[in-house]
């Protein structure tokens, strides 16, 4: 292992500052490039798609849950496999208390092709509290990319996809497929995906995740 330069506080001083300036160069571009996220344009989701949960058969309208947005995790669990995908499931370790997002009028929610019948133990093994759904045998996973045929066989895709509602209607507002999703597992990176931002209207100060108001 290559271990980094041995300097003076100063010298240390010094690189900091310059390496301060191209973060902040960085965080710059990263707050442009929401700006042109959120004017991206949206589409009208029409089909009635189907999904299994732990309360039956849910629409995905459901999965928002009454609130505005909705963030779906594309999680790699093919209806074959044992056991999820251990990259997605990484991510999904990392994503915070859902307070958060619910605060700002934001659901979260998982979607697997695998049978809700697999995914219950495997998320119970996992310890997770998060809603997950089985999008089987839908064309949910194929219509957002996140199941693609590679020489007629399909294959998964890691991703994230965000949605909006008004009232009845739900639009597809964003996806991110096949990227290292590592670095969007927080409340403001999630947020910071969606049409509305990280303050969407009716949105709450930040809290102790258990002194939310619901």
């Amino acid at each position: 292992m290559t271990l980094p330069e041995i300097v003076s506080r100063e010298q240390w001083r010094t690189a900091r500052e310059e390496l301060r300036h191209r973060e902040e160069a960085v965080r710059q571009a990263r707050r442009v490039l929401g700006a042109e996220r959120r004017r991206l344009p949206m589409v009208e989701v029409d089909p009635e798609y189907l999904f299994e949960g732990g309360d039956g058969k849910a629409t995905l309208l459901d999965l928002f849950e009454g609130r505005s947005q909705l963030v779906v995790h594309h999680f790699m669990f093919a209806p074959e496999w044992e056991t999820g995908c251990p990259c997605c499931a990484a991510f999904l370790d990392q994503v915070g208390h859902l307070a958060h997002l619910r605060a700002r009028n934001t659901s979260f929610a998982a979607v697997s092709r695998a049978p809700f019948t697999r995914i219950l133990p495997f998320k119970a093994r996992m310890g997770w509290t998060v809603p997950w759904y089985s999008s089987a045998p839908g064309d949910f996973n194929t219509d957002f990319e996140a199941t693609v045929r590679d020489g007629g066989k399909p294959v998964e895709r890691p991703g994230l996809s965000c949605f909006l509602r008004e009232h009845d209607r739900v639009f597809h507002t964003y996806s991110v497929h096949d990227t290292d999703l590592a670095e969007l597992g927080s409340t403001t990176a999630l947020l910071d995906l969606t049409a509305l931002g990280r303050d969407p209207a009716g949105s709450e100060e930040l809290r102790l995740h258990d002194e939310y108001d619901f």
